[in-house]
This record gives C-alpha cells, structure tokens and sequence, in this order.
C-alpha cells in the first residue's frame, strides 16, 4: 500500500479502523480534536459508529459497556478530559476489559493550554485512578509509529484483557508525515472472547464486574491481576541511536522529545562529539534492563533526561540506574519545546565544554542536576 500524508491524529484514528475498531466514544478537546472528526465520517463508511458523548466521563462508561460486550473499542482525549476518565479506567482494569486509550497531551496542570507536554506521564505510567492496576503505555515518536502502536494497542489489550494507552502529544497529533498502514483486520475475523456478555444462549452467563464485598475474594482478585501485570511486563520495546562505542552522555528521550534529541546528537557529531540516545517505546512496562545494558555499553559518565514536563520519567530512570551514573534532567513546561541547540549546550555543560558557538543566550536558568529528595 502507498504511503499517504496524514496529520498524527487522523493516522490515529485510521489505524484503528484497520485494527477492526467499530466503535469510538469521545468528546472533543484540543489538540485531538482530527481524531473524532476524522472518525465521524470515517466510521460510518466502514459500518462503525461514532458517538460524541456528553462528557468524557460518559465516554469513558460507554467504552467499559461496549468493552463488556466483547467489541474492539477506543476512545481519544487530552490531559484534563483523560483525567476524567480516570475512575472508568480503574473499573475497565478491575473488570479486566480490553480498551485503547488516546491521550494527545497538553500542557498542564488544570486548564493549562492547548500546546504540547508531557506531563501525563505519571498519571498513565503510575496509575491515574485508585487501586492496584497497571497499564501498557506506548509512545510514539513518529505518525508512522502512531499509526503502527495504535493498531498494536489493540492486540494487547485483547492479549491481557485490560486498558492500553497510547501516549503522544500536540506535536505528534498535529504534525503531517507520510503513513503506510501495514496491515488490515476484518472484525470478523477476530478471535472469540468467551467471557463477553452476549447473551447467555445456552451457555453459563458472564459477568463483567470489579465488585468484590467479600475482602478474601477481593484480595484473591487483586493478587490475580498482579500476576497478570507481571506477564505484561515482558512487552517491553525500546530504540537507540548512535550507542556504537564510548559516550560520555546518553540521552534518554521518548516521543517527540526524541526526534529533537537526535537532531541534536547529530550536530554535535558534526562537532566531533559523540553522544547516544535511548528512546523507550513502552513507559510502562519500562524497558529497564535495556537502559541499564546500553549505560554499560557505553560507558556513559552522565544519563541526560530530557522531557516536556517538569521531570516524571527521571524519577523512573534515576530509580532504575539507582546511583550506578549521575541522571541529570532538563525540561521546558508550558507548552515549549525543548530545542535542538539547549540540549547540545546541556550535554556540552556535563563533559565539561564551552556551551559551543549555537547555544541559546536566553536558555532558561534550569538546575540540570534535579536530586529528588531521598533518592
């Protein structure tokens, strides 16, 4: 199939369509606003339906009902309406339903603005409703790569019949790359789900439930889902870039963040520095002992975290490297962005060189060493 021009969050909603989804709930909220616009006309041509709900909070039961029913089922947002969701998504974990979840990030926290972030990264990563539950969470740096987890995150979910994230930002759902939809499923052809509530027709019922009165069975229930997250741990994926040989600095970037780390590796290899980079494609389960193996292999002196938020992901990363380097952070909040030029500077602070002929004069005065207390 030729490649086509799409925007990331048509690609999105596209990709869905080719994963056999049918069904999308949401409410509008910048900057997804293509995906449910796309799929209003999209889904009803393949036969699918479209609902704008009344609230994301009513999107987010619809799914867990459709879910119930066996259906292949999404639903899109952005930071303030994926909090809303929260709640549902705790039941559809407890109810052990398998969704896909579009959060195209904003900048926060409240209202905050309709420009890119990453400051959701705890609440996908960590759990953003109550209980014990977990959630895979893809990232994306690419359209193309939007597209293909997208379709992935459907295969998961039904995988381990619980919630699945798909985890960009502005930059990723506005932006226009050619796209290439590898693959097509006929909803027909996708496996039963024999747990399904779909009429009992001669068969015991199902019951789709995260109700447990009786504490003994409650904590049976918890226990088996923590089984259940250790099995999804193994769905880890993760991307490097020029980690051949000794580097004093390795980066470690996701999403669009990412692509900006790479430009800037590539300048200063132009400059007759080398320095690696990291990308994990999963945030949860967190590619761990990926990150460690590439440190070692390369003999980084300094892990540099760079994100679009005040710093989640180091918390992470500075818990898995756990003293072994020093993990040095630099973030822009607010909606800017990280430039190719503050990060080549950065890195250029940490081995101990000038800032170099493009560092930025007005570079904001962040501590590039973010020790958090008792870590």
């Amino acid at each position: 199939m030729a490649k086509k021009l799409m925007k990331g969050c048509e690609a999105i909603g596209e990709a869905a369509i080719k994963a056999g989804a049918r069904l999308f709930f949401g409410y509008p909220i910048t900057p997804q606003n293509e995906i449910p616009e796309y799929l209003s006309a999209r889904l009803p041509q393949v036969g699918g339906t479209f609902v704008q709900a009344e609230s994301e909070v009513a999107a987010s039961n619809m799914i867990y009902g459709a879910a119930g029913a066996g259906c292949r089922v999404f639903t899109s947002s952005s930071s303030p309406g994926i909090s809303l969701m929260q709640e549902a998504v705790s039941y559809i974990a407890g109810a052990e339903l398998p969704v896909v979840i579009i959060n195209i990030m904003r900048g926060g926290p409240g209202l905050g603005s309709i420009l890119p972030s990453q400051s959701d990264y705890m609440q996908a990563v960590k759990g953003g409703g109550h209980g014990d539950y977990r959630c895979i969470v893809l990232a994306p740096s690419t359209v193309q790569e939007a597209a293909d987890l997208t379709q992935l995150a459907f295969d998961l979910a039904d995988k381990y019949r619980n919630p699945v994230y798909v985890l960009g930002d502005g930059l990723i759902g506005q932006m226009m790359e050619p796209v290439e939809f590898k693959t097509e499923v006929d909803p027909k052809s996708l496996p039963d789900k024999p747990w399904a509530t779909t009429g009992c027709k001669g068969r015991k019922r199902n019951i789709v439930n995260s109700l447990y009165l009786d504490p003994e069975s409650l904590e049976a229930h918890n226990w088996a889902l923590q089984e259940k997250f250790a099995r999804m741990a193994c769905e880890v994926r993760h991307e490097t870039y020029n980690v051949q040989g000794h580097r004093d600095v390795l980066i470690v970037a996701y999403g669009s963040v990412a692509r900006i780390a790479r430009t800037a590796i590539d300048e200063l290899r132009d400059q007759g520095i080398e320095v690696g980079l990291f990308r994990p494609e999963t945030l949860w389960p967190y590619p761990d002992k990926a990150l460690l193996d590439t440190v070692a292999q390369t003999g980084a002196k300094h892990v540099l975290v760079t994100e679009l938020s005040c710093g989640q992901m180091v918390e992470d990363v500075r818990a898995i490297v756990a003293g072994r380097v020093p993990v040095e952070f630099y973030g822009r909040v607010g909606g800017m962005i990280v430039a190719p030029e503050e990060l080549m500077a950065v890195t250029r602070r940490l081995m101990g060189l000038p800032p170099g002929p493009d560092a930025p004069v007005d570079m904001p005065k962040m501590q590039i060493s973010f020790p958090l207390r008792g870590l």
